[in-house]
This record gives C-alpha cells, structure tokens and sequence, in this order.
C-alpha cells in the first residue's frame, strides 16, 4: 500500500515520536549496565552518560565477596521455582472451572473472590494468623501465601471462557471424555498463550517480592535475593554514618560501585527468560484481558 502526502507526513512523526519514546525508556537501562562498569568517581561526578568512564569490575567484586549472596540467589530461585508451580496449580483449575456456565452456584463463587479484591483483614490480623498457623519463619510461608491472584485469575477465566469453544468441550463428553481429561488434554495444550504470561507474572512477583521475607521470615539465612541486597545496601550506609570522613567518603564510593552491579545481579534472571516466552506474551494479554 503506498502513502501519500499527509499520511506520510503523519507516519513519519509517528516513526519520530516512537523513536523518542523508545529512547527514553531504554537510556535508564542503558545507563544502569554501563555505570556498573564505571568507576565510581566518573558515575558521582556525573561524567558516565554514553559509554563506561574508567572501566572496573571493582562493584561487582564488592558484591560478590558477601557470600550471604549466594544463598539469596539459591532461595530466590527455589522460591521463585515451587511458589510459580503453586501459583499455577491453584489459579488455572480455578479459572477453568468459573469459566464453564455449568458451574454450580457461580455467579455467587465469582462475587465471592472479587470481594476479596477490595476488602482485607490488614497486615497484623493476617500476621496473627500466620502465627497461629505456626508458619511465620517457614518455607512455607514464601510459596504459599498470595497462592491464588484473583486479578490473573479473572484474565485466565475470560481466555478460557472467550477461546476454548463450547463445542469442543461437548464433543470431548461424547467421546466420553472425563472433565480432567477434558482439562488436560484439551484446554491445556490450547492455553500455552496464557500459561506462559502467567508463568511470567508468577515468577516476576516471586523473584521481586522482598515484602514477605521481611515480615516473615527472622531466619536471615532463608532470606532471598532482594531481601539480601536490600540489607547489604543498608548495612553499608550505616557504616557510612558510623565511620570517619575518609572512611565515610570511601564506603560512599564503594555502596555507589555496588548499587548498580545489585540491579543488574537482581535483574538479569528475568531478563533472560523473557525473550523465551515473549512471541507469547502479547498474544496472551491480548486474548486474555477482560472485554467490556
């Protein structure tokens, strides 16, 4: 198809403000990689703007002499790993099953998981609870809570009730199919679209969630990831406050080396899953979202 006049003027400032755009959200990751290979002197004096200033690995060596590290990315991924596995098992039947009309009672069952939506006991009622439960300080806690997301289960429950044909659900009976073979045979080899966006949102709340282990866990050795970066951060400005003004400006230098050698480290497990399931991914927002 060809443009003219002033469709193509009006493609052209499309392609120019999409440029702009894409600049601006990519220059702060561009600038996160390349000060973590700054020294710290260039990135406090402003100098890293397009290309490493006094290339050094000095933040990252700062970083990988905790050894607590290590142990967060161990924790990290396992809870990343069992909490996402549970997620799944919990919200897909979940969706699947408020999604079928022959439902019993669910239009009640599907007012009572939007409620909760809106309404909450608050943080020390569900601490207390926990604590009774007798799983404050546990694995548990950090796979279990949060198992069911009602948000994604509404977008699981629209994809299945919007793309997986009645049709084919009442031929799969006839054939004398059993509703869990129906579920596995079925409806999951045509959902992969939104399983993987959901693996994706699961693993991504997992891996970021700093929140539960604070609360929750009082063993520092179970801590993940996030929690041991954020407490390494932390520990250092204290020192920073405690220590002399050489001592200070050094420590200053050192956090400043580490800070962004921490992002990368806590980012860069989701950066390579994505592009796996990213042909994915749109796909599966798109068909998945909630139609008016």
């Amino acid at each position: 198809m060809r443009i003219f006049g002033k469709d193509r003027v009006f493609v052209f400032l499309n392609y120019i403000l999409a440029t702009v755009f894409l600049l601006i959200a990519l220059y702060p990751l561009y600038f996160v990689v390349i000060a973590s290979f700054s020294s710290a002197d260039a990135v406090v004096q402003g100098k890293v703007l397009l290309y490493p200033q006094g290339i050094t690995l000095s933040g990252y060596k700062a970083m990988l002499e905790h050894t607590e590290i290590w142990s967060g990315y161990y924790y990290a991924i396992l809870y990343t790993i069992v909490g996402t596995i549970i997620n799944l098992i919990c919200t897909i039947p979940a969706a699947y099953a408020l999604s079928r009309r022959t439902l019993p009672f669910r239009w009640g069952i599907n007012l009572y998981f939007m409620i909760t939506m809106f309404l909450s006991g608050g943080l020390i009622p569900l601490y207390l609870l926990i604590n009774r439960l007798k799983l404050v300080n546990t694995f548990t806690i950090m796979v279990l809570l949060g198992a069911v997301n009602v948000w994604n289960m509404i977008v699981c429950r629209t994809f299945f009730s919007t793309n997986i044909p009645e049709e084919l659900i009442d031929a799969a009976k006839i054939d004398g199919s059993s509703e869990l073979g129906i579920f596995f045979r079925i409806v999951l080899p045509l959902s992969k679209a939104i399983l993987a966006v959901m693996i994706l949102y699961f693993a991504v709340g997992h891996w970021n969630d700093y929140r539960t282990s604070l609360i929750y866990l009082r063993n520092t050795g179970k801590w993940p990831l996030q929690m041991v970066l954020r407490n390494l951060l932390l520990s250092t400005q204290m020192e920073i406050a405690q220590g002399n003004e050489t001592s200070a400006v050094d420590q200053l230098l050192k956090i400043q080396s580490m800070k962004y050698g921490v992002i990368i480290a806590s980012s860069f497990p989701v950066l390579v899953i994505y592009p796996f399931i990213q042909k994915y991914f749109v796909k599966g927002v798109m068909i998945g979202a909630v139609k008016g």
